[in-house]
């Protein structure tokens, strides 16, 4: 029954009509409506695209007479309907411009047409009040999903910030413990430079007791102390080199974690920034627009259990840093204190031997010089002693003469009168009595000359040795003491 209906009437000239298909007329109306098929965005409504019967082209035209002002085609020609009518009237009836129907047809159509238009309104009334429908739920589903949007990057704001924060306080925290590990590691190297001084002190002290002299030349207990003082300083230098390095190495490791934790504050700061312009954005908003398939591209790499672990674990890392930093200063204070107790008990313990050691050379030098002074005093007596033999000896001479000059007298009596008698053996016994004396005499001489000779060897063997002792002295007291009456480490030592 549609194929039946009556073309559609189009204005415009009616020669254009002649050279135009049905398709052809439909896409020059304007407001064509297509079907479904062709808009696969609307919905289906039970219809086709109904192909327009083409005008029947007519066999027979007249010849236009008039050709109206401004026309562009030809001038229509217009059949004869009533051409041989008087001859056949079926021939002029098939002649006719249009195809006859029957009164009923023409009722039908118009029936037909009537039902057709009540079934499309009753359609179309189903489908506003659907359209109407699914618009309210489209619109509130919309806005519930908005909704939703906003609140979860409210939530999402929240934990950012949350962490954020958390990275802050940390970092902060983390740049505070950087700053007392650079002033531990500046305290560690001045204790480093400071073993330099006492041990050039220490080394001098022995270089300075190599110039003793002779029997001084002993490994008493002052040179016990310096290389005992002396290996300690360098013990204690290696321990605070070592600890320099752990301390360079906890800073290299402590750098690290600053770094992870500055670059996670700033993606923080830039995610927050970034959230709060989409939380901000609403249906009113400026710089909103259409980004065709971004929601089939995923860009993420984390998903929130991951991405509050890194978080988590870089602050858990920077704690367990810092404890270690922490750690790692208190270990350094005990080692410089230990270094410097054990340094400054050395000191004391070498100045105490070196002191001690002077007090024995002094009496050492004391106890020589009043020697010494016996000595020379015996020296003395001895000399003295020996001008008396000598004395005594040339005392004897002159009683030795006049014994003997008595013999030789009386060795000139005559005859019987060269009598051994009394006088003659005491003279005699006299001469061997002078001659004994003399002979004991120079015998005490000469054991009074070696004894000379040796109070003098003895003297200059003094004399030596409390040279000896005097630049012992001065070595110990002068030189050594003196370089150590101060103590020549500043640091303060903490108990």
């Amino acid at each position: 029954m549609l194929q039946q209906l009556q073309p559609w009437s189009v204005p415009g000239p009616p020669a254009i009509m002649d050279r135009m298909s049905g398709s052809d007329v439909m896409s020059k109306i304007p407001n064509y409506y297509q079907t479904p098929r062709l808009h696969p965005s609307r919905s289906h409504m039970g219809y086709e695209n109904m192909a327009l019967t083409p005008l029947p082209e007519p066999r027979q035209l007249m010849d236009a007479t008039i050709v109206p002002y401004g026309a562009t085609s030809e001038p229509l020609r217009f059949p004869n309907i009533v051409s041989g009518f008087d001859k056949n009237p079926s021939h002029a009836a098939r002649a006719a411009l249009y195809t006859r129907y029957t009164p009923y047809e023409w009722s039908q159509a118009a029936l037909c047409n009537f039902n057709e238009a009540d079934t499309s309104r009753n359609i179309a009334e189903r489908l506003r009040s659907d359209a109407v429908r699914i618009m309210r739920m489209t619109d509130e589903k919309t806005q519930q999903a908005q909704r939703d949007s906003s609140r979860r990057l409210g939530e999402r704001l929240t934990d950012t910030t949350f962490w954020a924060n958390e990275l802050a306080t940390e970092q902060e925290k983390m740049q505070t413990e950087q700053n007392l590990l650079a002033d531990t590691r500046r305290a560690v190297e001045k204790a480093i430079q400071d073993c330099e001084p006492p041990a050039h002190i220490s080394q001098e002290c022995l270089y300075h007791r190599e110039h003793r002299i002779g029997i001084d030349l002993v490994h008493d207990q002052p040179e016990i102390s310096l290389l005992k003082e002396v290996e300690n300083l360098r013990q204690c230098q290696r321990r605070l080199i070592d600890m320099k390095q752990r301390v360079l190495d906890q800073t290299r490791v402590n750098r690290s974690c600053q770094h992870e934790l500055e670059t996670d504050t700033r993606s923080k700061h830039s995610a927050l920034a970034i959230d709060n312009v989409c939380h901000q954005l609403n249906d009113h908003s400026r710089g909103i627009n259409y980004y065709g398939g971004i929601e089939k591209y995923d860009c993420t790499i984390t998903v929130p259990e991951t991405w509050a672990e890194n978080s988590n674990r870089i602050c858990l890392k920077s704690k367990s840093e810092r404890s270690k930093s922490s750690q790692l200063r208190n270990e350094c204070d005990q080692v410089m204190n230990a270094c410097a107790n054990e340094i400054w008990n050395h000191w004391n313990d070498t100045n105490s031997a070196l002191s001690r050691r002077a007090s024995e050379t002094m009496e050492a030098k004391n106890r020589i010089q009043m020697n010494l002074h016996k000595v020379q005093q015996e020296i003395f007596d001895v000399e003295k002693n020996m001008e008396m033999i000598k004395k005594a000896i040339m005392d004897k001479s002159n009683p030795m003469k006049v014994a003997q000059t008595r013999l030789e007298a009386r060795s000139h009596r005559r005859d019987v009168e060269l009598c051994r008698d009394d006088a003659h053996n005491r003279l005699i016994q006299e001469v061997g009595e002078i001659s004994e004396s003399v002979e004991v005499l120079h015998r005490k001489l000469q054991d009074a000359e070696a004894l000379h000779q040796q109070l003098l060897m003895s003297r200059s063997t003094l004399e030596k040795d409390l040279q000896i002792k005097v630049n012992s002295l001065f070595i110990d007291r002068e030189k050594c003491l003196g370089m150590r009456r101060s103590f020549p480490i500043t640091a303060t030592v903490k108990y």
